[in-house]
């Protein structure tokens, strides 16, 4: 069993990452485990095809491995801890990892600047029309400047709601005043008056919905959430309200959101996240007011870097015995 008792006085602790990952982030991780990576995409749901795997007590997967009640079962009995290099979990079964006696972590915080960076990016690539300049430089066809060239919608003045004041929330929120946005939120509780810093808090969705020029989409995709943005919801919005959402793709209804931009009910979306990923629904192919990014929130090497920190931090404090706050399992 690869477990500290029968490791080498010395050794490094046997890591399996099944996945790929930057230089730099590979660097850090050296410097602390012994690590194997896996040698194809899918490794988990074929545990008996990585002989590495079977010498390991530590195992870092990523929000696109199925660690289902299935594949925890079928873990080997080395393996004592799991570390997702993401903030969500919703791929893995925690009552299952429990009922195994498994310790999961997760990567909360390091990445919510990254995200609310992108957040912000959403809201102004719908609302300056960006898909649709993009095409128009790239394509050839632009003739030059006109005043009635690709109008959009500005910022400043507006009011921003958003839905999850958790701690990316806060950070979009800290830039859109930047922009001179007036915040407005709903959350499943208040928060305390120096984490609003002057935002306004909703106690339902449907209050805050009517007074949201724009909308951004920032929680966690729990029973309560998925399917949030639906055709009921919609209609309550402000005609002509832009829509951005960094948060899960589960969260939007793909058939409303297309009908609301194809009718103007929503001037523009923009979109990092989608349900099916990567199979995203194909009729926002054809919606030009509809700005998409191919989940980049997190994505830049610092944040990369931070994650690979964390994940080190939390693995260590496993083996020597001690909490972290972001243990799942």
């Amino acid at each position: 069993m690869a477990d500290a008792a029968s490791r080498a006085v010395g050794a490094k602790p046997r890591l399996f990452v099944t996945f790929s990952l930057p230089p730099e982030v590979r660097a850090v991780i050296a410097d602390s485990f012994d690590a194997h990576y896996a040698e194809a995409p899918g490794a988990l749901a074929r545990p008996d095809t990585e002989p590495a795997l079977a010498a390991c007590e530590l195992v870092l997967v990523t929000a696109t491995d199925t660690l289902d009640a299935a594949a925890v079962a079928a873990l080997p009995a080395s393996v004592r801890a799991v570390a997702t290099y993401s903030v969500g979990h919703e791929h893995i079964d925690l009552a299952a990892a429990r009922a195994r006696g498994l310790a999961i972590y997760h990567t909360p915080d390091v990445l919510s600047e990254a995200c609310a960076e992108v957040g912000l990016l959403l809201l102004l690539g719908a609302a300056r029309r960006a898909t649709e300049s993009i095409a128009l430089v790239r394509g050839g066809g632009w003739q030059g400047w006109t005043p009635l060239q690709l109008n959009g919608w500005g910022l400043t003045g507006k009011r921003l709601g958003v839905v999850g004041m958790g701690r990316i929330g806060r950070e979009i929120a800290t830039r859109a005043r930047a922009f001179g946005m007036e915040i407005h939120y709903y959350n499943r509780s208040r928060l305390a008056p120096e984490l609003e810093a002057g935002a306004r808090y909703h106690a339902s969705a449907e209050s805050l919905l009517p007074v949201s020029q724009f909308l951004m989409l920032a929680c966690p995709a729990t029973a309560d959430t998925i399917g949030f943005l639906n055709a009921a919801r919609i209609a309550q919005l402000p005609r002509g309200a832009i829509v951005g959402n960094i948060a899960r793709g589960s969260l939007v209804v793909d058939e409303d959101l297309v009908a609301a931009l194809k009718t103007g009910q929503v001037a523009a979306a923009g979109l990092d996240v989608f349900n099916h990923e990567p199979d995203i629904h194909p009729a926002y192919f054809d919606l030009p007011n509809c700005f998409m990014l191919p989940h980049i929130g997190s994505a830049t090497i610092e944040t990369r870097v931070e994650m690979g920190r964390l994940v080190i931090d939390s693995l260590q404090a496993f083996l020597r015995g001690e909490p972290r706050d972001n243990r799942l399992a």
